[in-house]
């Protein structure tokens, strides 16, 4: 048999192949992910992993000997003096990374906070990358006019304002979800989701990109895994028994697709637990919890990415880039 004979066969062979899977990744893979129970969702985006394996590579593990900088299963943990910042801002430049803000700013919060965060995001907040704020809220009139500096926009998207602040919190993981697939999914290549109540004080940038992205909760990062407040009522679907880190719902993010399948997932298991008449511990940070155990984050963002001063000096925390503001809970949340 001829060497362009055996080519021509190869070649037919293959094509039902490639037909094959690009059926299963274009059509049945989001059938599969939409159905199936969040214990049983697949991690479908390795070639968004790859791309930060490229750049985490000058990544020196080393140069903090003071605090952990990898997980087990090999994610980097972000901390002050382990990455080039010029490396990341030029590597996301030229791949031409952009992304989406959500924030949620609904009753007395808008008033309280919004306007501060959205200021202090335009001076730390992805500096050089086209970012859009996507801000949720009950009041639209009311959301302030802010000077944005080029290839930044405010979008404001109305929703309705729930009658309990814990609904607030867990609705929102289906108005994210559901604004990817609407529109941030045809416009950027990142998500990150914030609350409204921190501001901005040092560089959030570029480095903390990546496929799916968990902050270690500044209150608990010190502590044995004993102490980390898990949901522990088997009724839940957000039930832990243990767990890798406690992470804190106040900043998670990841490629659009990732961040798209961890809202929807949590938002499938807090409407099972309503069902059920049960409401997790702390509410969507439980669910995500949950989320990000069976589903490993492929990077982490020490507690320099969310603050609290109120902890006091700690000799590990160099640089405090996202703080808490002042928590006025009395006055602010509505039930």
């Amino acid at each position: 048999m001829s060497g362009q004979t055996k080519a021509a066969i190869k070649w037919a062979f293959s094509i039902p192949i490639v037909l094959c899977i690009a059926f299963l990744t274009s059509s049945s893979v989001r059938y599969f992910v939409r159905f199936l129970p969040v214990d049983k969702v697949p991690v479908v985006h390795e070639e968004m992993q790859n791309l930060d394996n490229s750049v985490d590579d000058t990544l020196e593990f080393g140069s903090r000997t003071d605090v952990q900088t990898s997980t087990s299963w090999k994610a980097p943990i972000i901390w002050d003096g382990m990455f080039d910042p010029d490396i990341y801002d030029q590597k996301h430049k030229r791949d031409r990374s952009s992304v989406a803000l959500t924030v949620f700013a609904v009753g007395r919060y808008l008033d309280a906070y919004l306007e501060t965060f959205l200021k202090s995001s335009e001076h730390h907040f992805m500096v050089g990358l086209p970012v859009t704020y996507y801000v949720f809220t009950d009041l639209p009139e009311k959301v302030p006019d802010i000077k944005l500096a080029p290839k930044r926009s405010l979008k404001v998207i109305n929703v309705e304002r729930h009658s309990r602040w814990q609904d607030i919190s867990m609705m929102r993981m289906k108005t994210i979800a559901d604004v990817i697939e609407s529109e941030i999914r045809h416009n950027c290549t990142y998500v990150f989701c914030f609350d409204v109540d921190q501001v901005f004080t040092g560089r959030f940038g570029s480095e903390a990109l990546g496929d799916s992205v968990a902050l270690l909760h500044a209150h608990y990062y010190r502590l044995p895994k004993n102490m980390f407040t898990y949901d522990r009522n088997p009724k839940s679907k957000a039930y832990m028994q243990t767990g890798d880190f406690y992470y804190h719902a106040a900043v998670f993010g990841g490629s659009w697709q990732s961040v798209k399948l961890m809202t929807e997932a949590c938002y499938q298991s807090i409407m099972e637990d309503k069902l059920n008449d049960v409401e997790a511990l702390w509410h969507d940070e439980s669910h995500l919890n949950k989320y990000l155990w069976l589903h490993k984050p492929s990077r982490l963002l020490s507690p320099e990415y969310c603050w609290d001063k109120n902890i006091g000096h700690r000799s590990d925390i160099h640089i405090a880039r996202l703080l808490w503001a002042p928590k006025h809970y009395d006055t602010l949340r509505t039930a």
